[in-house]
């Protein structure tokens, strides 16, 4: 019989606690396929900070340095400055990089820092209560937008992949999703050529993630990911943002 599933030795053998559908554990095993696949388990270092990916180091079985909430790429660029031969990689969501982070991790940006940044883009904050995010739609309901966002209260989202290009230091930006079988492949893709850049030492790169959130978006599963790609993706554009040929 061929054997079709294996967990990946990077990835813990312990249960996940993320909501059901929730897009983490996708993300998580895909990297830990990865660290797996690229022989980088014993070189990797990952800085998680505040959010629902906080607890990473319970299931992602490499060396991980927690960040003070929004400051993980600000943290990543210390640990990679003095451990350069290393994969070091933030992992952040959209409250945390795109609001309080958003001067560490536009700066970090900027000086093209040889890091890679998991960004994940689930247009709530997640872990705190389901308030609005810098990324929630318009129209969006949120706890903190019970009416939904508007442009005249609260902007518009922000793009965080379209707003590094502009940049001088980034190399690689993508923005992907796993909402489907084949965005699932994509944004492994992704992230392996992120990391890639990183070895190469090619300056800064950033993988964007559409994920779903079912329980903050008052969604099951399927129509979690349904929204994700009729609804999200045409305020968030799948594809690659910018690349540098390394």
């Amino acid at each position: 019989m061929k054997k079709v599933y294996s967990r990946p030795k990077s990835l813990r053998n312990v249960s996940m606690h993320y909501c059901p559908g929730c897009g983490h554990s996708i993300i998580h095993r895909l990297i830990a396929e990865l660290l797996d696949e690229m022989n980088l388990q014993d070189q990797a270092i990952c800085v998680p900070p505040a959010g629902c990916a906080v607890l990473a180091y319970n299931y992602i079985d490499i060396d991980m340095v927690e960040a003070p909430h929004g400051r993980a790429t600000a943290v990543a660029t210390g640990v990679k400055r003095v451990r350069p031969d290393n994969l070091v990689f933030s992992y952040q969501g959209d409250g945390d990089l795109a609001a309080i982070g958003t001067a560490e991790a536009l700066h970090a940006a900027n000086r093209g820092e040889h890091i890679t940044v998991i960004f994940v883009n689930n247009a709530v904050y997640g872990m705190t209560g389901g308030q609005m995010a810098p990324t929630s739609l318009i129209g969006q309901k949120t706890t903190t937008s019970p009416h939904g966002r508007t442009v005249a209260n609260e902007g518009p989202p922000i793009r965080v992949c379209e707003l590094m290009a502009q940049l001088g230091g980034p190399s690689y930006l993508e923005r992907v999703s796993v909402s489907s079988p084949a965005g699932v492949r994509k944004t492994k893709a992704a992230i392996k050529k992120a990391f890639e850049y990183q070895i190469k030492k090619s300056g800064f790169s950033l993988v964007e993630i559409l994920s779903p959130c079912p329980t903050n978006w008052k969604m099951d599963a399927m129509a979690s990911c349904a929204w994700i790609d009729e609804v999200m993706a045409k305020e968030f554009p799948l594809g690659v943002i910018k690349e540098v040929q390394c």
